[in-house]
């Protein structure tokens, strides 16, 4: 029997969320060690557990990996969320990345200044760039590639609710995009309750944390 799945990272969503989202998917258990004090960096830098002297670092079938795309693929790829073949994985990879892209200037907005004009820019870029992307996609296909289930699919679930958590009203002109039958997923469903492993939105308590890191650890974005 395999050992249990651990996170290292903060107690907050970030780069890990998404890697949350998937070993939610794939029905992976795992556990979280929340890095909350200077000594405990300085111990994951010392022994060599960053690759990159940053997390997110997640410990997995004997290893130590990092860098956020790599995770999720390995993720993805084991549990048969990553396509039947290169064409799909290339496509997966597409959808994913831009998610990604959208996603990262969500959690980056909470800790910056003038939040009022990215916040603006995040809502345009998301209605004129991004969403309209997966409502063609999901103009007839349940799920974006290959008809399963993929790494794509998930993070596309995980950035509309984001979205909708600063902009209720976002996905009104994007009904395709909006229906989703992956909330139906049991495993989703139970991620979606209080009190499960998903994170909140960063309150002032977390912003300190990040803002407040070990200057040799650094992080993937918050």
């Amino acid at each position: 029997m395999s050992e249990k799945v651990i996170l290292h990272y903060f107690n907050a969503r970030g780069k890990m969320e998404s890697i949350r989202w998937l070993l939610t998917v794939a029905e992976v258990e795992f556990d979280e060690v929340y890095l909350t004090t200077r000594d405990q960096y300085l111990k994951l830098l010392d022994d060599g557990s960053l690759m990159f002297q940053q997390v997110p670092m997640v410990e997995i079938d004997g290893m130590k990996l990092v860098q956020t795309k790599a995770i999720l693929h390995y993720i993805a790829e084991k549990y048969s969320l990553y396509g039947k073949d290169i064409k799909e994985r290339v496509m997966i990879n597409m959808y994913s990345e831009g998610l990604m892209d959208l996603m990262e200037m969500i959690m980056i907005h909470a800790f910056v200044s003038g939040t009022k004009a990215k916040l603006d820019d995040i809502l345009t870029k998301a209605k004129e760039r991004y969403l309209p992307v997966y409502e063609k996609a999901l103009s007839g296909p349940v799920y974006l590639v290959g008809g399963k289930l993929s790494l794509a699919d998930v993070q596309l679930l995980e950035c509309t609710l984001m979205l909708e958590e600063k902009f209720p009203a976002i996905l009104a002109d994007f009904p395709n995009t909006k229906v989703s039958l992956m909330s139906q997923i049991p495993s989703i469903s139970r991620f979606l309750q209080p009190g499960s492993k998903r994170k909140p939105q960063p309150d002032e308590k977390i912003k300190k944390t990040v803002m407040e890191r070990p200057s040799r650890t650094r992080i993937a974005h918050p």
